[in-house]
């Protein structure tokens, strides 16, 4: 199966990060999404990481939909020039709404925010709950630790293979992309036994 992704929700940060690199990473990204037609969908604000991806997409004639709690609206942090603008209640309703928009989601470097975001939907996905692509976009090696932890829980025994290639990563946009459209959803038990078997606790 082929997924059909014509719109990404990117979970980026309201801070540009030490290097210049994140940023520019973020601009790529943008630019990738772009040139395929693929919608941007994102957080809403015009600071940081965010508001760089934003006025990039923006630029190249690209859709920005933004997804914005309204407590954020009111300290002047959305992005004055969106396509479109969802304003919310809550976290809680931003994340869900960014969800029912995007057939995919893609994480750049960013903090606990970011990760946050990107952990929940990528747990939607290995629950079951949406069948959607999600993607690390590992610009100077960013999320190497958060790699190499997830690989630790596979040998641990607390993920299953299949659950840890839900985990898409590239370090530049293209690349990540072409996964992200070949993607298929893993199938089967998401139960695991200390000698690593899966298992249907049902039936345990």
């Amino acid at each position: 199966m082929i997924c059909a992704v014509r719109s990404v929700a990117v979970f980026c940060g309201s801070n540009p990060g030490r290097r210049p690199e994140y940023a520019d990473g973020a601009v790529a990204l943008a630019l990738a999404l772009v040139a395929r037609e693929v919608r941007v969908v994102y957080g809403g604000a015009r600071v940081g990481m965010m508001g760089m991806l934003a006025d990039a997409a923006l630029a190249a004639g690209g859709e920005v939909v933004g997804v914005i709690p309204r407590q954020l609206l009111d300290a002047e942090l959305a992005h004055p020039g969106l396509s479109e603008l969802h304003v919310v209640g809550s976290m809680h309703e931003r994340k869900a709404l960014m969800a029912e928009l995007s057939d995919g989601f893609v994480a750049p470097p960013g903090g606990i925010g970011t990760l946050e975001e990107f952990a929940e939907v990528t747990t939607w996905s290995k629950l079951g709950l949406h069948a959607k692509p999600t993607g690390l976009l590992n610009v100077l090696g960013y999320y190497d630790r958060l790699l190499g932890f997830l690989d630790h829980a596979v040998d641990e025994r607390f993920l299953r293979d299949e659950h840890r290639g839900i985990v898409l990563t590239d370090a530049h946009p293209d690349p990540l992309l072409d996964a992200m459209e070949r993607w298929t959803p893993p199938v089967g038990a998401r139960w695991i036994d200390a000698g690593g078997r899966a298992y249907d606790p049902e039936r345990a």
